[in-house]
């Protein structure tokens, strides 16, 4: 069984609260489409979402105080990876009950692949999987690219074994942040809190990640929401049928619209300016390189 596993943020940290559980309700249903049944979803926050969760979803609700003071979507990284990391360890802790063999751990506004489940199902002995090539998405241009590296980029890129992260038998829902942080020690910041160097932690620590056969997931930018700032610039795929059959996405924008938005003038534009810099910063390194 895979348990998928995501947080929200404190309401205090957001843009928009309402936009923030819009979100959510959008990717839960791109989660729940799973071709197999073999699943369980909890999310772990601060206030329970007002819209009615799918089957198999579990919410767990936390009183920990806001990361840091009002800054809308962008905080500094040490109180949001302390924020993320101490919920996904009392989601970890919620999960345990339902015996899953694998996790994996999903922003609360990006998209996975439908057959997640059923890929688990059929393996339930592998040590671990990651994201190395996925998509990006901009509801905003309902558009997308094909997204390299991507596990150095979005969160909702890892398939591990439950065991890997050490979940604390002594511990339950109900635990303090600060015994959240001391039961999963460096767990915390290396592989819950953070994902950009994750799949090194994995293998310093004995465990070596597959690549995914298939893009498993989708990075969900230009929300208003992302701690990131992301956004989806230049030349880009227009919404098509291959995000609606294997993440569940809707479309945002009528087929004119999006065509627009996706390969129109603005978006040549920024396709332009983009390789311009390129060109800038290559002769300057070549003129470097020259001295």
């Amino acid at each position: 069984m895979l348990a998928f596993i995501t947080t929200l943020r404190h309401p205090q940290n957001s843009v928009s609260y309402d936009r923030v559980e819009k979100l959510l309700d959008e990717t839960l249903r791109s989660v729940a489409q799973q071709t197999s049944e073999e699943f369980v979803i909890i999310i772990v926050g601060n206030k329970r979402p007002d819209f009615s969760l799918p089957a198999r979803t579990h919410f767990v609700q936390v009183e920990f105080p806001p990361p840091a003071p009002p800054t809308g979507a962008q905080t500094a990284r040490e109180p949001f990876v302390w924020d993320k990391g101490t919920k996904l360890g009392i989601g970890l802790i919620a999960a345990a009950e339902y015996d899953p063999t694998h996790v994996m751990i999903f922003d609360a506004d990006d998209f996975v692949h439908r057959d997640l489940a059923k890929f688990v199902q059929d393996n339930p002995a592998h040590p671990g999987w990651v994201v190395r090539e996925g998509w990006m998405y901009s509801r905003a241009r309902n558009a997308y690219v094909a997204q390299s590296n991507f596990n150095r980029t979005c969160g909702t890129s890892f398939v591990v074994p439950f065991e890997a992260y050490g979940v604390p038998g002594d511990l339950s829902v109900t635990a303090s942040q600060q015994e959240i942080a001391a039961g999963y020690a460096d767990r915390l910041s290396a592989i819950m809190g953070a994902h950009r160097d994750a799949e090194a932690w994995h293998r310093d620590h004995g465990r070596v990640l597959a690549e995914f056969p298939f893009r498993a997931a989708v990075y969900h930018v230009d929300t208003g929401e992302n701690h990131s700032a992301k956004s989806l610039s230049g030349l880009a795929r227009p919404y098509d049928e291959r995000l609606r059959r294997d993440f569940g996405i809707e479309p945002s924008r009528g087929i004119a619209s999006t065509l627009w938005a996706a390969v129109g003038p603005l978006a040549i534009g920024e396709e332009v300016k983009r390789l311009a810099r390129r060109v800038i910063t290559r002769l300057a390194r070549l003129r470097g390189t020259a001295r």
